[in-house]
This record gives structure tokens, sequence and C-alpha cells, in this order.
């Protein structure tokens, strides 16, 4: 049995894994054509042709909604921009509650915030990090208006079962599909099943565009007020005769000529980079499953599963080992593995302090709600001692690299007495 790296002994990896990259000489090439153009933005902010962009704004549009079975896609310049704007479409106003998940990046409960909304978080389902259903059930209120599921490392959420539950009690369902685009849930693209999706085209994401967004949604009147919210939207309310002004004073959300030209290459790459992320994912799910103290992450048998990031969970009560310990012994054997995902988002400052927007703590000072720690007890376990994630993401992994952070872990795994005996010894 090696001696492990955390101890004086060599490495299982030991170069620099190379970073994800997906831009190619067809990008380059799209680019270099957008260029001699000299169009780098199309959009106009007045109603008109040029209201909804440019040409490759137009095309990589019709191209997302045909990849994604959509009627409508709206591209922005970012998944947060996207949220905004969705909620923004779903008229929430000051005082409007929408649940969010805890686990998930801040966008996803600052969106609210911009239009007065009160964020509600429900915990998370132990299987998939994903909000808990029966918990979102019991957390609507006569005041929510939306909810926003995020479908988190790339699991769909339970989609159906809260769209259902959304078309019931009159609510918006809103898919933050940030991490994962081609993921399905019975059979159906997540970020399509909700009445809107967004999608992110961040440099960090499985295809992107360096920065960048779309909305997705098979209703008119939300299509229309997504379009109107990144464009502003307030100079076209008189020319198209809107009635319902409500939250129509946009913003610049656009996505430039560039960055379309990009998109529309890294579409047509799409199927294959999420496949990629996939495969290397179920690899080191097989050999995990059987290592003491570590679960895999579940892919329920309705799902696909995309893999922005592999997330294990961790049991110390079964290895003797702390998590803290055996993420760092597997960083000193050049894993690419990290402990937890972010805190719940209740503990920011801005939840915490309730001051988000206004100097007297607006718009809290509309709702009683209180946000102390223990209000999402699964969410604050998995945070504080037992996930266990992977940046599937964040590095090329071709078959040689996935085959050595397969062989760190199993050496790990395989001196957790050691590891045990030297943390009782205070030596790691």
């Amino acid at each position: 049995m090696s001696t492990l790296a955390l101890l004086g002994g060599k490495p299982e990896i030991d170069r620099e894994l190379l970073p994800y990259r997906t831009i190619g000489e067809e990008e380059r090439r799209a680019v270099d054509r957008v260029m001699q153009t000299g169009e780098l933005s199309g959009y106009v902010g007045a109603w008109c042709e040029a209201f909804d962009g440019g040409t490759e704004v137009r095309a990589f549009e019709a191209a997302w909604a045909e990849q994604f079975q959509v009627g409508h896609a709206i591209a922005v310049n970012s998944n947060t921009s996207g949220l905004i704007a969705a909620v923004g479409a779903a008229g929430v106003s000051p005082g409007d509650e929408v649940i969010v998940p805890p686990y998930t990046m801040s966008a996803t409960a600052m969106a609210p915030l911009i239009y007065g909304g009160i964020p509600v978080f429900v915990d998370i389902e132990p299987d998939t990090y994903c909000l808990d259903p029966n918990l979102v059930r019991q957390a609507i209120t006569s005041r929510t208006r939306a909810i926003i599921v995020v479908n988190l490392f790339g699991h769909p959420a339970a989609l159906h079962e809260l769209r259902v539950l959304a078309d019931e009690k009159g609510i918006v369902l809103i898919e933050d599909n940030a991490q994962g685009p081609l993921a399905t849930e019975r059979g159906r693209l997540a970020g399509t099943i909700g009445h809107m999706g967004v999608f992110s085209l961040n440099y960090h994401k499985h295809f992107h565009t360096g920065e960048g967004g779309v909305c997705t949604t098979d209703d008119e009147d939300f299509a229309l007020r997504l379009r109107l919210i990144r464009n502003h939207g307030e100079n076209v309310v008189e020319p198209l005769e809107i009635e319902d002004a409500t939250n129509l004073i946009g913003f610049n959300f656009r996505l430039t000529e560039l960055s379309a030209a990009i998109g529309t290459e890294q579409l047509k790459k799409a199927k294959s980079l999420v496949a990629r992320r996939e495969e290397i994912a179920l690899r080191l799910s097989r050999v995990v499953e059987d290592l003491p103290g570590l679960t895999p992450p579940m892919v329920r048998e309705d799902c696909r599963h995309a893999f922005y990031h592999w997330g294990g969970r961790y049991d110390e009560a079964e290895t003797g080992v702390s998590r803290d310990t055996v993420v760092r012994a597997l960083a000193a054997e050049g894993a690419p593995v990290w402990q937890g995902y972010v805190a719940p988002l209740y503990l920011l400052p801005a939840f915490q302090r309730r001051v988000a927007i206004g100097r007297d703590g607006f718009p809290f000072t509309l709702s009683d709600r209180t946000y102390t720690r223990g209000l999402c007890p699964v969410a604050e376990r998995y945070h504080d001692s037992e996930l266990l994630t992977v940046g599937v993401c964040s590095y090329e992994l071709d078959d040689d690299d996935v085959a050595d952070v397969i062989a760190a872990f199993e050496k790990v795994f395989s001196n957790l007495p050691a590891l045990s005996n030297r943390a009782a010894e205070g030596q790691v």
C-alpha cells in the first residue's frame, strides 16, 4: 500500500491538470466573420426590427429554440440577467414571496430582491440536492408569486411535480438551469418544463460564450415580457399598447453579436460536450460506490444528469476520519476535489442584516420572514460536513487523468486507518 502524499509519499497526480476549454477554430472563424462586418451589436432600444438584436443574436436564438424544443429562446448577457428578467416577467412585486433553494449560486436568491420580492428558503432533497417538493407545498402562502427551482450540479429537480403544483396554485415556476444543459426528466429537457427556464453561458459551464445566458419559454406573453425587460422595455409599452406595464422598466441585458456567433458554434458541440462530462462522472461513480463512507451522486431512474459537478456524500461516522482530512488527502494526491459547495444563502449579510435594497431594510420591511441558522438543516449539514465534489467542468480530464483521479480516491480510502491514526496524533 503506497504512502499517502499527505503523509510524505508520492502524489498520484504530480502534474497540473489542464483547464476545461471548449473554444476552438470554429468559434475563432465565427468571431472573425462578425468582426469583418463591423456590427458588434444590432440592438436599438426602441420598437423596430432591431429591438430584438442583430442577425447573429436572432440566428442563435432560433438554433437554441430548435435544440431545446421550445417556442421561444431569448438571449441575454448572463444567467443572472436571465433570472432577473424571468422574475420580472412573472410579475413579482414588492412584498411578493418567491420560493428558492438555499444551496445554489447567490444570483438565484438575489433576483427577487431586484423587484422587492421576498425570498423564502425551502430545504433540499437529501439525494438530488434540489428543492424538496413536499416542503415547497408546505411553504406556499397567499403571497407566493413564484418558485425558482435549481437543477443543481446538473441533476433535474422534481420538475414535473413542481410544475403541476405551480399550476394548481396559480404561481409561476422558473427553472434555474445554469448547470443542467441537456439534462432530462421523464424524457423532457431541463430548463423547458417550468413556465420559464434560464441557462448560463458563463465560461465555467459545459459550453459557453464567455459570459451570456438564454431564457426559454413556450408562453407568448412571458416571451414578450422577457424581451422587453432585456432591452429597455419602458420605451415600447406605448407602441405595443401594453396594458400591464408591471416590471417593464427594462434593463440592458443584451448579448453581443460576437457572443451570439460563438454561441451558435458551441451549440453545435453541445451534445458531445455534455456527454463527455457525463461519461467522466459516471466512471468515477462506478468506482466510488465500493469505497467506505462515500456515496456517489444519485441519478433518478427517469432522469439524465448533466454533471456540472460530481457531488458525493461523505459519512465521517462510518470512516472515523473527518471530511476535511479526507479532502486534504485527496487534494495532496492532485485530485480536483472540494468540500461543500456554497454556504446556505440565507447566511449572507443581505439576509442576516435584512438590508438588501433600501437603507431602511426594504424589502424585508414588507415581511416578517427571518433567516436564522437551522432554517434548512439538510443544506447546512451537507455543506458543513457531508458534501464532497469533483469539478467535472473545471478540468479537461482525458482518460489518463480520469484513471489517475480514480486511483487517488482508491489510494486515500484504502489508507483511512493511517489517516485516522495520524489525525488522532494531531499530525494531519
